[in-house]
């Protein structure tokens, strides 16, 4: 295409719609297809009811069990497998419309291409908010009354940040998808890339000592000390590189990063 092709945003185009009706037209479009949509659902589903279990037995521990406990934990729990639908819906709302080829109709109606890349991820944003904080919310209550007497309120100590901290980590892991499929423009290679590295570091390779130096990095694990999962940070077996707020930053730099990356991609490439 010429420099001046509509299609590519530049001197000739003829695009003129704001951001807003961009945002509308998005949320309109997210909302209207159902199986993405869906997608979502598990997320609260999954984030709540292992949240629940998890509360539930601790609950039954003996007393020696329970020394060295944080009510905070079985809270979050949850979040490790309910982070895995909204990580999907990221990447369906992008790379779904390059498989169904609708990217196309899409740059036509919008040729600015980063007004077109901002509403998708506004809109996407405001999606994973609706379910991320409710997720969040009722995860910890449900947690805190399956304890039972060992279970605390919102104001204990680290509640509150934790539960933004929970709140923000299932959003930007969410935004993190949706920059990755736009890089890699396909479904199935972009969950090919996203999924075992969620799957591996937060449930598998994460748990190994000697690899936990490198993993503690990934994208899916920087926010645990925050969010209280990432065990006694004054015992140096779990002790991290970072801090909680220093981790929610590195999550912070690696959604930027792969939102920045899509936007170069969707920019610099045809349809």
């Amino acid at each position: 295409m010429a420099a001046g092709d509509p299609a590519r945003g530049g001197a000739g185009t003829t695009g003129t719609a704001g951001l807003g009706a961009v945002l509308r037209a998005e949320l309109t479009k997210i909302r209207t297809v159902r199986s993405t949509v869906w997608t979502l659902l598990p997320t609260f589903v999954v984030g709540v009811g292992i949240s629940l279990l998890a509360g539930l037995s601790f609950a039954s521990q003996s007393p020696d069990q329970q020394k060295g406990f944080d009510p905070l934990f079985p809270a979050f729990y949850g979040l490790t497998l309910g982070q895995l639908p909204l990580v999907v819906f990221g990447a369906l709302v992008m790379a779904g419309e390059y498989s169904s080829g609708t990217i196309r109709a899409t740059l036509v109606a919008v040729p600015r291409r980063g007004r077109c890349y901002a509403g998708k991820v506004l809109a996407t944003a405001l999606f994973a908010s609706a379910v991320a904080l409710p997720t969040v919310l009722v995860g910890f209550l449900a947690a805190q009354a399956a304890l039972g007497r060992y279970g605390v309120g919102l104001g204990a100590e680290g509640a509150l940040p934790a539960l933004l901290g929970g709140y923000l980590h299932l959003v930007l892991l969410c935004l993190l998808a949706l920059g990755v499929a736009a890089m890699l423009r396909s479904p199935v290679r972009s969950l090919a890339v996203l999924l075992p590295v969620f799957f591996l570091g937060s449930q598998g390779l994460g748990n190994v000592p000697g690899v936990r130096t490198v993993t503690q990095y990934l994208p899916d694990q920087t926010s645990w000390v925050l969010l209280h999962l990432a065990g006694s940070q004054d015992e140096a077996r779990w002790a991290r590189d970072y801090g909680p707020w220093t981790g929610l930053g590195l999550l912070v730099l690696w959604t930027a990063a792969s939102l920045l990356g899509g936007y170069l991609v969707l920019r610099r490439r045809d349809a």
